[in-house]
């Protein structure tokens, strides 16, 4: 182990009561996306008792620099998201979130967290390193159209000008301690498809004076999974999802409407545009034979997010160096979707996994759950990586 890996662990766990203070305040009070006005207050604060000055980047975000002393222009960015969930917390805990109806239920607290606790530790250790580290906390990773596309529309890759992203997120399916990298496409493009099927009410019992939405509905439905079954590229990995179906109809009644949501997520853009005309001409058309009309909006979201080879794969061997090889796991592809996409659309990126399950704690609930939570043990973990990674790509 080397002296500054020795420094960064030490240091790390030193701040690990400090990090679970952290944690908890921020857990306790939640805001949702592009509301995070107190917490964006409580980085700055926090920031500031270091001695690191902040700015404030798309209505409630922070960003901040921490230079090196030795020579170098290199610079990284760090970023962490600060949003939470329109979620109820189920869970019982004294740290439980203090407002009805928002919760931490995607680990945004523990992302802000450890990178305050590296913007510690990285403040301290200036003289060991070369070159920029830039902090970016980041707003609205959980709602279109995506913090990180405003926060890149404000300028956070200038001045300076950020060369490499570094992104961390916790991951239940992962027991504390490991952290989990893949280069290469890693997550999931996602659209949002808003779908109106409309006919002509009446009688369930006289369907001939009718025209049925609801049965429309159904083929559009079956037919729409033939985008996905039949004219996607198998290699491309591709999903169609409807999760909202709503017919304010009754047991004798064919209402006048059905309203559907749904998701498609892919990881190419160009079959992402194919589809898009696909998913319109077949709604369009199913509505047009059974006489019905059809009004569809898809919302385009974030892009699908390719973490650069030899950026992950250097950050993968620094983390094997940091945690040990057995603690380190290849992922696969997950067709969830990750705002922080962006970043990786515009510079060099790594967007890599902590650990956060503790099954003899029952900390087991996936993200987005009620019952969510993570083994604080993983908090100076995740300071310390994202220290250790920040150095060591400014110096290599």
């Amino acid at each position: 182990m080397s002296e500054i890996q020795s420094i960064i662990k030490s240091r790390a766990q030193s701040l690990s009561a400090r990090l679970t203070a952290i944690r908890r305040h921020i857990h306790m009070h939640p805001e949702l996306s592009f509301e995070e006005f107190e917490t964006g207050a409580f980085i700055e604060r926090t920031l500031a008792e270091s001695g690191i000055a902040s700015t404030t980047v798309a209505g409630t975000g922070r960003v901040a620099l921490i230079h090196g002393t030795k020579p170098g222009s290199r610079v990284v960015g760090l970023r962490a998201d600060m949003d939470a969930l329109p979620i109820e917390e189920a869970a019982d805990r004294p740290y439980r979130s203090t407002v009805s109806g928002k919760m931490h239920a995607c680990g945004h607290d523990v992302h802000s967290t450890c990178l305050l606790g590296a913007a510690i530790i990285l403040q301290e250790l200036r003289e060991h390193f070369s070159g920029t580290v830039k902090l970016i906390f980041q707003p609205g990773e959980e709602k279109l159209p995506g913090g990180a596309s405003l926060m890149i529309a404000e300028g956070v890759l200038t001045a300076p000008k950020v060369d490499f992203m570094i992104g961390q997120h916790v991951m239940p399916q992962l027991p504390v301690g490991v952290t989990g990298f893949r280069p290469g496409l890693y997550m999931a493009s996602t659209d949002e498809l808003y779908l109106k099927v409309i006919g002509k009410g009446g009688h369930g019992a006289m369907p001939h004076f009718n025209i049925d939405p609801v049965t429309v509905a159904a083929q559009m439905i079956v037919a729409l999974q033939q985008v996905v079954s039949r004219a996607a590229n198998p290699a491309i990995p591709s999903v169609l999802s409807f999760g909202k179906v709503e017919a304010k109809g009754a047991t004798n009644i064919i209402p006048e409407s059905v309203w559907l949501e749904g998701t498609f997520r892919t990881m190419d853009e160009r079959w992402r545009a194919e589809a898009h005309e696909r998913i319109r001409n077949i709604v369009d058309h199913t509505a047009q034979a059974f006489g019905a009309r059809a009004e569809l909006e898809i919302r385009k979201g974030y892009p699908f997010l390719q973490n650069h080879e030899d950026l992950t794969l250097r950050c993968k061997s620094l983390a094997e160096a940091y945690l040990g090889d057995a603690q380190v796991e290849a992922l696969g592809i997950w067709m969830a979707a990750e705002d922080f996409a962006y970043f990786s659309q515009a510079v060099p990126s790594c967007f890599y996994r902590l650990g956060v399950r503790n099954e003899a704690r029952g900390i087991v609930h996936s993200v987005h759950h009620p019952q969510f939570d993570i083994d604080e043990d993983a908090l100076p973990i995740g300071a310390g990586m994202m220290s250790w990674l920040a150095i060591s790509v400014l110096n290599a």
